[in-house]
Protein backbone atom coordinates (compact mmCIF):
# COMPACT_ATOMS: atom_id res chain seq x y z
CA UNK A 1 0.00 0.00 0.00
CA UNK A 2 1.28 3.58 -0.74
CA UNK A 3 2.19 5.58 2.22
CA UNK A 4 0.04 8.36 2.16
CA UNK A 5 1.41 10.19 5.15
CA UNK A 6 4.57 11.15 2.71
CA UNK A 7 2.17 13.11 1.09
CA UNK A 8 0.69 16.10 1.89
CA UNK A 9 -3.19 14.89 1.70
CA UNK A 10 -2.25 12.29 3.98
CA UNK A 11 -0.96 15.16 6.65
CA UNK A 12 -3.43 16.83 6.22
CA UNK A 13 -6.37 13.86 6.48
CA UNK A 14 -4.81 13.09 9.95
CA UNK A 15 -5.25 16.76 10.72
CA UNK A 16 -8.47 16.62 9.94
CA UNK A 17 -9.03 13.54 11.49
CA UNK A 18 -7.75 14.34 14.32
CA UNK A 19 -9.55 17.70 14.86
CA UNK A 20 -12.86 16.00 14.58
CA UNK A 21 -12.18 13.61 17.33
CA UNK A 22 -10.98 16.28 19.67
CA UNK A 23 -13.88 18.10 19.14
CA UNK A 24 -15.66 15.14 19.66
CA UNK A 25 -14.15 14.10 22.56
CA UNK A 26 -14.46 17.87 24.59
CA UNK A 27 -18.17 16.91 24.43
CA UNK A 28 -17.88 13.60 25.29
CA UNK A 29 -16.18 14.41 28.16
CA UNK A 30 -18.27 17.31 29.46
CA UNK A 31 -21.17 15.27 28.63
CA UNK A 32 -20.35 12.96 31.09
CA UNK A 33 -19.37 14.76 34.07
CA UNK A 34 -22.94 17.00 33.39
CA UNK A 35 -25.21 13.87 33.53
CA UNK A 36 -23.20 12.12 36.90
CA UNK A 37 -23.17 15.24 38.93
CA UNK A 38 -26.45 16.61 37.76
CA UNK A 39 -28.25 12.99 38.90
CA UNK A 40 -26.51 12.81 41.54
CA UNK A 41 -27.63 16.27 43.05
CA UNK A 42 -31.14 15.17 42.51
CA UNK A 43 -30.72 12.00 44.80
CA UNK A 44 -29.46 8.75 42.56
CA UNK A 45 -28.17 6.56 44.26
CA UNK A 46 -24.38 4.85 43.01
CA UNK A 47 -26.27 2.18 41.49
CA UNK A 48 -28.66 4.40 39.94
CA UNK A 49 -26.08 6.68 38.56
CA UNK A 50 -24.33 3.26 36.76
CA UNK A 51 -27.25 2.03 35.04
CA UNK A 52 -27.22 5.47 33.46
CA UNK A 53 -23.78 4.72 31.80
CA UNK A 54 -24.41 0.72 31.10
CA UNK A 55 -26.33 1.58 27.85
CA UNK A 56 -23.47 3.45 26.72
CA UNK A 57 -21.35 0.94 27.09
CA UNK A 58 -23.01 -1.60 25.94
CA UNK A 59 -23.75 0.38 22.80
CA UNK A 60 -20.12 0.80 21.75
CA UNK A 61 -19.54 -2.77 22.47
CA UNK A 62 -22.18 -3.46 19.61
CA UNK A 63 -21.20 -0.77 17.42
CA UNK A 64 -17.22 -1.75 17.39
CA UNK A 65 -18.23 -5.47 16.41
CA UNK A 66 -20.18 -3.33 13.54
CA UNK A 67 -18.67 -0.27 13.23
CA UNK A 68 -15.08 -1.80 11.62
CA UNK A 69 -16.65 -3.91 8.51
CA UNK A 70 -19.08 -0.97 8.23
CA UNK A 71 -15.42 1.28 7.69
CA UNK A 72 -14.21 -1.65 5.82
CA UNK A 73 -17.35 -1.57 3.35
CA UNK A 74 -18.31 1.88 3.02
CA UNK A 75 -14.78 4.09 4.14
CA UNK A 76 -13.52 5.61 7.02
CA UNK A 77 -14.74 8.63 6.76
CA UNK A 78 -18.70 7.81 6.60
CA UNK A 79 -17.87 6.40 10.09
CA UNK A 80 -16.26 9.69 11.34
CA UNK A 81 -19.10 11.76 9.89
CA UNK A 82 -21.62 9.07 11.27
CA UNK A 83 -20.17 9.29 14.99
CA UNK A 84 -20.25 13.23 14.71
CA UNK A 85 -23.72 13.70 13.74
CA UNK A 86 -24.88 10.68 16.25
CA UNK A 87 -23.52 12.57 19.05
CA UNK A 88 -25.33 16.39 17.73
CA UNK A 89 -28.81 14.21 17.79
CA UNK A 90 -28.06 12.26 21.23
CA UNK A 91 -27.31 16.32 22.86
CA UNK A 92 -30.15 17.60 21.34
CA UNK A 93 -32.48 14.54 22.21
CA UNK A 94 -31.09 15.09 26.32
CA UNK A 95 -32.75 18.55 26.50
CA UNK A 96 -35.91 17.17 26.41
CA UNK A 97 -35.80 15.71 29.40
CA UNK A 98 -38.44 16.84 31.85
CA UNK A 99 -36.85 17.28 35.61
CA UNK A 100 -40.86 16.19 36.66
CA UNK A 101 -40.52 12.82 35.16
CA UNK A 102 -40.30 10.17 37.61
CA UNK A 103 -36.63 8.73 38.75
CA UNK A 104 -37.26 5.32 36.53
CA UNK A 105 -38.62 7.20 34.09
CA UNK A 106 -35.78 9.33 34.11
CA UNK A 107 -33.13 6.57 34.19
CA UNK A 108 -34.73 5.02 31.25
CA UNK A 109 -34.62 7.67 29.21
CA UNK A 110 -30.97 9.15 29.76
CA UNK A 111 -29.93 5.50 29.62
CA UNK A 112 -31.41 5.51 25.66
CA UNK A 113 -29.68 8.55 24.81
CA UNK A 114 -26.21 7.74 26.28
CA UNK A 115 -26.69 4.56 24.52
CA UNK A 116 -27.00 6.69 21.17
CA UNK A 117 -23.84 8.74 22.70
CA UNK A 118 -22.03 5.44 22.95
CA UNK A 119 -22.75 4.75 19.48
CA UNK A 120 -21.19 8.25 18.17
CA UNK A 121 -18.28 7.80 20.31
CA UNK A 122 -16.96 4.65 18.95
CA UNK A 123 -18.13 5.48 15.04
CA UNK A 124 -15.90 8.09 15.94
CA UNK A 125 -12.69 6.32 18.02
CA UNK A 126 -13.04 3.67 15.25
CA UNK A 127 -12.20 6.28 12.70
CA UNK A 128 -9.67 7.96 13.84
CA UNK A 129 -7.49 5.04 15.53
CA UNK A 130 -7.69 3.12 12.35
CA UNK A 131 -6.54 6.14 10.36
CA UNK A 132 -3.87 6.28 11.94
CA UNK A 133 -2.42 2.78 10.43
CA UNK A 134 -3.10 4.10 7.32
CA UNK A 135 -2.02 7.73 7.41
CA UNK A 136 1.36 7.11 9.73
CA UNK A 137 4.95 7.26 8.46
CA UNK A 138 6.36 3.60 8.17
CA UNK A 139 9.83 4.45 8.92
CA UNK A 140 10.89 4.03 12.53
CA UNK A 141 8.61 4.90 15.18
CA UNK A 142 6.59 6.70 12.86
CA UNK A 143 3.44 4.84 13.79
CA UNK A 144 4.28 4.62 17.70
CA UNK A 145 4.23 8.59 17.57
CA UNK A 146 1.18 8.66 15.68
CA UNK A 147 -0.78 6.72 17.96
CA UNK A 148 0.52 7.91 20.59
CA UNK A 149 0.34 11.53 19.89
CA UNK A 150 -3.50 11.76 18.74
CA UNK A 151 -4.44 8.95 21.94
CA UNK A 152 -2.52 11.24 24.62
CA UNK A 153 -3.95 14.26 22.73
CA UNK A 154 -7.47 13.01 22.60
CA UNK A 155 -7.72 12.37 26.17
CA UNK A 156 -5.95 15.59 27.11
CA UNK A 157 -9.24 17.40 25.73
CA UNK A 158 -11.39 15.07 27.10
CA UNK A 159 -9.88 16.11 30.24
CA UNK A 160 -11.09 19.63 29.70
CA UNK A 161 -14.46 18.13 28.93
CA UNK A 162 -14.66 17.60 32.64
CA UNK A 163 -14.16 20.51 33.78
CA UNK A 164 -16.22 22.25 31.06
CA UNK A 165 -19.00 19.88 31.86
CA UNK A 166 -18.66 20.62 35.91
CA UNK A 167 -18.30 24.33 34.33
CA UNK A 168 -21.33 24.40 33.04
CA UNK A 169 -23.47 23.05 34.99
CA UNK A 170 -22.40 25.08 38.11
CA UNK A 171 -22.65 28.30 35.43
CA UNK A 172 -25.37 27.78 32.87
CA UNK A 173 -27.38 24.11 34.47
CA UNK A 174 -27.90 21.32 32.52
CA UNK A 175 -30.51 22.05 29.52
CA UNK A 176 -28.50 25.34 28.13
CA UNK A 177 -25.11 23.54 28.32
CA UNK A 178 -26.50 20.40 26.59
CA UNK A 179 -27.38 22.56 24.28
CA UNK A 180 -24.53 24.49 23.68
CA UNK A 181 -22.59 22.04 23.35
CA UNK A 182 -24.57 20.49 20.32
CA UNK A 183 -24.78 23.78 18.20
CA UNK A 184 -20.90 23.83 18.95
CA UNK A 185 -20.32 19.91 17.57
CA UNK A 186 -23.13 20.77 14.69
CA UNK A 187 -20.72 23.93 13.20
CA UNK A 188 -17.85 21.44 13.33
CA UNK A 189 -18.93 18.84 11.73
CA UNK A 190 -20.04 21.03 8.69
CA UNK A 191 -16.68 22.12 8.67
CA UNK A 192 -15.31 18.85 8.52
CA UNK A 193 -18.01 17.78 5.96
CA UNK A 194 -16.70 20.59 3.46
CA UNK A 195 -13.01 20.49 4.36
CA UNK A 196 -11.83 17.05 5.00
CA UNK A 197 -8.89 16.24 2.27
CA UNK A 198 -8.70 12.98 0.28
CA UNK A 199 -6.15 10.53 1.83
CA UNK A 200 -8.95 7.72 3.65
CA UNK A 201 -9.70 4.48 2.02
CA UNK A 202 -13.27 4.71 0.40
CA UNK A 203 -14.28 1.13 1.43
CA UNK A 204 -14.44 -1.95 -0.21
CA UNK A 205 -17.82 -3.55 -1.57
CA UNK A 206 -16.76 -7.65 -0.84
CA UNK A 207 -15.81 -6.91 3.12
CA UNK A 208 -17.69 -9.67 5.13
CA UNK A 209 -18.90 -9.47 7.96
CA UNK A 210 -17.38 -12.47 9.07
CA UNK A 211 -14.18 -11.06 8.66
CA UNK A 212 -14.69 -8.98 12.00
CA UNK A 213 -13.66 -12.16 14.09
CA UNK A 214 -9.65 -12.11 14.20
CA UNK A 215 -8.15 -14.88 13.48
CA UNK A 216 -4.61 -13.86 15.38
CA UNK A 217 -4.04 -15.16 18.72
CA UNK A 218 -2.13 -11.44 19.73
CA UNK A 219 -5.13 -9.54 18.26
CA UNK A 220 -7.62 -11.93 20.74
CA UNK A 221 -5.36 -11.93 23.42
CA UNK A 222 -4.54 -8.20 23.35
CA UNK A 223 -8.34 -7.43 23.26
CA UNK A 224 -8.92 -9.62 26.60
CA UNK A 225 -6.03 -7.68 28.24
CA UNK A 226 -8.09 -4.42 27.15
CA UNK A 227 -11.00 -5.57 29.12
CA UNK A 228 -9.29 -6.09 32.38
CA UNK A 229 -6.95 -2.79 32.05
CA UNK A 230 -10.26 -0.41 31.47
CA UNK A 231 -12.38 -2.29 33.89
CA UNK A 232 -9.80 -1.70 36.21
CA UNK A 233 -9.91 1.59 35.43
CA UNK A 234 -13.59 2.71 35.30
CA UNK A 235 -13.91 0.91 38.47
CA UNK A 236 -13.16 3.59 40.72
CA UNK A 237 -13.48 6.50 37.76
CA UNK A 238 -17.06 6.07 36.93
CA UNK A 239 -19.21 6.70 39.85
CA UNK A 240 -16.94 5.59 43.43
CA UNK A 241 -14.55 8.41 43.58
CA UNK A 242 -16.48 11.20 42.04
CA UNK A 243 -19.21 10.63 44.90
CA UNK A 244 -16.84 9.92 47.41
CA UNK A 245 -15.15 13.39 46.71
CA UNK A 246 -18.45 14.94 46.31
CA UNK A 247 -19.23 13.34 49.96
CA UNK A 248 -16.44 15.01 51.43
CA UNK A 249 -16.32 18.22 49.82
CA UNK A 250 -19.70 19.34 49.51
CA UNK A 251 -21.84 20.60 52.68
CA UNK A 252 -25.37 20.65 51.06
CA UNK A 253 -25.27 24.18 50.61
CA UNK A 254 -26.21 25.45 46.65
CA UNK A 255 -22.44 27.14 46.81
CA UNK A 256 -20.98 24.50 48.82
CA UNK A 257 -22.43 22.12 45.66
CA UNK A 258 -21.13 24.88 43.34
CA UNK A 259 -17.81 24.29 44.72
CA UNK A 260 -17.51 20.79 45.00
CA UNK A 261 -18.65 20.46 41.28
CA UNK A 262 -15.51 22.79 40.29
CA UNK A 263 -12.81 20.65 42.48
CA UNK A 264 -14.71 17.22 41.39
CA UNK A 265 -14.43 18.24 37.54
CA UNK A 266 -10.94 19.80 38.12
CA UNK A 267 -10.17 16.85 39.79
CA UNK A 268 -11.00 14.69 36.67
CA UNK A 269 -9.81 17.05 34.36
CA UNK A 270 -6.54 17.47 35.49
CA UNK A 271 -6.30 13.28 35.87
CA UNK A 272 -7.27 12.66 31.96
CA UNK A 273 -5.26 15.71 30.77
CA UNK A 274 -2.15 14.14 32.75
CA UNK A 275 -2.60 10.87 31.62
CA UNK A 276 -2.93 11.98 28.04
CA UNK A 277 0.63 13.84 28.33
CA UNK A 278 2.30 10.76 29.59
CA UNK A 279 0.35 8.92 26.22
CA UNK A 280 1.86 11.10 23.87
CA UNK A 281 5.32 10.81 25.96
CA UNK A 282 5.52 7.67 25.92
CA UNK A 283 7.43 7.43 22.74
CA UNK A 284 10.59 8.92 24.15
CA UNK A 285 9.66 7.20 27.58
CA UNK A 286 9.75 3.85 26.27
CA UNK A 287 12.99 4.51 23.67
CA UNK A 288 10.43 2.85 20.99
CA UNK A 289 12.31 4.03 17.69
CA UNK A 290 15.33 1.69 19.14
CA UNK A 291 13.29 -1.23 20.41
CA UNK A 292 11.78 -4.88 19.25
CA UNK A 293 8.35 -5.18 19.07
CA UNK A 294 9.30 -8.30 21.69
CA UNK A 295 10.78 -5.76 23.86
CA UNK A 296 7.38 -3.75 23.88
CA UNK A 297 5.55 -6.82 24.25
CA UNK A 298 7.39 -7.24 27.41
CA UNK A 299 7.26 -3.69 28.54
CA UNK A 300 3.29 -4.31 28.15
CA UNK A 301 3.44 -6.90 31.22
CA UNK A 302 6.13 -5.55 33.04
CA UNK A 303 3.91 -2.20 33.05
CA UNK A 304 0.65 -3.76 33.75
CA UNK A 305 2.33 -5.11 37.30
CA UNK A 306 3.74 -2.27 38.36
CA UNK A 307 0.23 -0.62 37.32
CA UNK A 308 -1.10 -3.18 40.37
CA UNK A 309 0.56 -2.03 42.86
CA UNK A 310 -0.98 1.20 43.24
CA UNK A 311 -4.57 0.07 43.96
CA UNK A 312 -3.43 -2.34 45.91
CA UNK A 313 -1.82 0.22 48.13
CA UNK A 314 -4.77 2.49 47.79
CA UNK A 315 -6.91 -0.58 48.99
CA UNK A 316 -4.88 -1.39 52.14
CA UNK A 317 -5.12 2.69 53.03
CA UNK A 318 -8.94 2.55 52.74
CA UNK A 319 -8.97 -0.63 55.09
CA UNK A 320 -7.51 1.27 57.66
CA UNK A 321 -9.36 4.75 57.51
CA UNK A 322 -12.63 4.40 59.41
CA UNK A 323 -13.89 6.38 56.97
CA UNK A 324 -13.44 9.86 55.11
CA UNK A 325 -10.69 11.35 56.40
CA UNK A 326 -8.65 14.16 55.05
CA UNK A 327 -5.33 11.99 55.06
CA UNK A 328 -7.22 9.13 53.03
CA UNK A 329 -8.32 11.80 50.66
CA UNK A 330 -4.74 13.63 50.25
CA UNK A 331 -3.59 9.93 49.40
CA UNK A 332 -6.30 9.17 46.87
CA UNK A 333 -5.37 12.37 45.12
CA UNK A 334 -1.70 11.64 45.08
CA UNK A 335 -2.22 7.58 44.47
CA UNK A 336 -4.77 8.28 41.72
CA UNK A 337 -2.61 10.33 40.02
CA UNK A 338 -0.02 7.81 40.09
CA UNK A 339 -2.09 5.07 38.80
CA UNK A 340 -3.18 7.67 35.74
CA UNK A 341 0.73 8.01 34.82
CA UNK A 342 1.37 4.29 34.77
CA UNK A 343 -2.33 3.78 33.53
CA UNK A 344 -1.24 5.75 30.32
CA UNK A 345 1.78 3.92 29.79
CA UNK A 346 -0.09 0.81 29.49
CA UNK A 347 -3.00 2.00 27.69
CA UNK A 348 -0.65 3.59 25.09
CA UNK A 349 1.12 0.10 24.34
CA UNK A 350 -2.50 -1.82 24.06
CA UNK A 351 -2.74 1.27 21.17
CA UNK A 352 0.54 0.38 19.56
CA UNK A 353 0.58 -3.18 19.49
CA UNK A 354 -3.09 -3.39 18.07
CA UNK A 355 -2.14 -1.48 15.29
CA UNK A 356 1.55 -3.37 14.81
CA UNK A 357 -0.15 -6.49 15.13
CA UNK A 358 -3.32 -5.79 12.06
CA UNK A 359 -2.36 -5.50 8.60
CA UNK A 360 -3.70 -2.40 6.76
CA UNK A 361 -6.04 -4.33 4.88
CA UNK A 362 -7.83 -5.50 7.84
CA UNK A 363 -7.56 -2.26 10.16
CA UNK A 364 -10.63 -1.52 11.05
CA UNK A 365 -12.20 -4.76 11.80
CA UNK A 366 -9.35 -5.30 14.34
CA UNK A 367 -9.41 -2.26 15.67
CA UNK A 368 -13.21 -2.34 16.14
CA UNK A 369 -13.03 -6.08 17.39
CA UNK A 370 -10.40 -4.75 20.15
CA UNK A 371 -12.68 -1.86 20.62
CA UNK A 372 -15.37 -3.71 21.56
CA UNK A 373 -13.17 -5.51 23.85
CA UNK A 374 -12.56 -2.11 25.54
CA UNK A 375 -15.87 -1.50 25.66
CA UNK A 376 -16.54 -4.75 27.44
CA UNK A 377 -14.41 -3.94 30.11
CA UNK A 378 -15.71 0.02 30.52
CA UNK A 379 -19.30 -1.86 30.90
CA UNK A 380 -17.54 -4.15 33.81
CA UNK A 381 -16.09 -1.49 35.27
CA UNK A 382 -19.34 0.79 35.16
CA UNK A 383 -21.50 -1.31 36.64
CA UNK A 384 -18.82 -2.46 39.23
CA UNK A 385 -17.84 0.86 40.48
CA UNK A 386 -21.65 1.52 41.11
CA UNK A 387 -22.07 -2.25 42.87
CA UNK A 388 -18.96 -2.39 44.52
CA UNK A 389 -19.28 1.27 45.82
CA UNK A 390 -22.29 1.09 47.36
CA UNK A 391 -21.79 -2.44 49.16
CA UNK A 392 -18.11 -2.14 50.40
CA UNK A 393 -17.28 1.33 49.68
CA UNK A 394 -13.65 2.12 48.79
CA UNK A 395 -12.08 -0.90 49.87
CA UNK A 396 -13.91 -3.28 48.20
CA UNK A 397 -13.97 -0.92 45.00
CA UNK A 398 -9.88 -0.67 45.21
CA UNK A 399 -9.62 -4.04 45.59
CA UNK A 400 -11.59 -4.83 42.91
CA UNK A 401 -9.34 -2.57 40.31
CA UNK A 402 -6.54 -4.58 41.80
CA UNK A 403 -7.53 -7.65 40.94
CA UNK A 404 -8.58 -6.08 37.24
CA UNK A 405 -5.12 -4.80 36.37
CA UNK A 406 -3.42 -7.98 37.26
CA UNK A 407 -5.65 -10.09 35.06
CA UNK A 408 -4.61 -8.20 32.25
CA UNK A 409 -0.99 -8.42 33.50
CA UNK A 410 -1.39 -12.07 33.53
CA UNK A 411 -3.16 -11.94 30.09
CA UNK A 412 -0.57 -9.90 28.20
CA UNK A 413 1.97 -13.01 29.32
CA UNK A 414 0.27 -14.45 26.33
CA UNK A 415 1.22 -12.13 23.87
CA UNK A 416 3.72 -13.26 21.62
CA UNK A 417 6.48 -11.20 18.97
CA UNK A 418 5.84 -11.67 14.98
CA UNK A 419 8.54 -9.40 14.22
CA UNK A 420 11.55 -10.80 17.06
CA UNK A 421 14.49 -9.37 14.90
CA UNK A 422 12.68 -6.20 13.84
CA UNK A 423 13.22 -2.40 15.12
CA UNK A 424 8.94 -0.74 16.16
CA UNK A 425 8.24 0.24 12.71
Amino acid sequence: MTNTATRPEGLSAYIAVTAAYWAFMLTDGALRMLVLLHFHTLGFSPVQLAYLFVLYEIAGMITNLTAGWIAARFGLTSTLYAGLGIQVLALLALTQLDPTWAIGASVAFVMVVQGASGVAKDLAKMSSKSAVKILAPKEGDGLFRWVALLTGSKNAVKGLGFLLGAALLATLGFQAAVLGMAAVLFVILVAVLILMPAGLPKGRKSAKFSEVFSKSANVNWLSLARVFLFGARDVWFVVGIPIYFYAVLSDGTTEGNRAAFFLIGTFMALWVILYGAVQAAAPRLLRASSRTETDLIGAARGWAWGLTVVPALLTVAALAASGPQTWLTMLLVVGLLAFGVLFAVNSVLHSYLILAFTKADRVTMDVGFYYMANAGGRLAGTVLSGVTYQVGGLSLMLGTATGMVAAAALVSGRLTSEQKESVVA
